[in-house]
């Protein structure tokens, strides 16, 4: 059974950071792309960071340069670093993978920033 896991969610000020992690199990973790989209209610889901089993990175262009996203086989879980947050990176962020044998999906962790 493929389960994902996020966590590290809350409540951030403007300018102020978040580690989300999300752990893996049920999945090769290391031969899978894996990575982060985010949906505000109302809105589509828009990816955020990817990362390749290779380590290579992607990063939608409003977050790149603030958020970091990683990955850590042995542990089979990935990581998404914020800093600089704004209040429209508010949001529910979700983990996914993506190889064989399909695509698979956390269940969300609410990010909101505000003062």
């Amino acid at each position: 059974q493929v389960q994902l896991a996020e966590s590290g969610g809350g409540l951030v000020q403007p300018g102020g950071s978040l580690k989300l992690s999300c752990k893996a199990s049920g999945i090769m973790f290391s031969s899978m792309s894996m990575g982060w989209s985010r949906q505000v209610p109302g809105k589509e889901r828009e990816l955020v960071a990817h990362i390749f089993s290779g380590g290579t990175t992607t990063y939608t262009d409003s977050v790149r340069g603030r958020f970091t996203i990683s990955r850590d086989n042995a542990k089979t879980t990935v990581y998404l670093q914020m800093n600089s947050l704004k209040p429209e990176d508010t949001a529910v962020y979700y983990c996914y993978a993506f190889g064989t044998p399909g695509a698979y999906w956390g269940q969300g962790t609410q990010v909101t920033v505000s003062s």
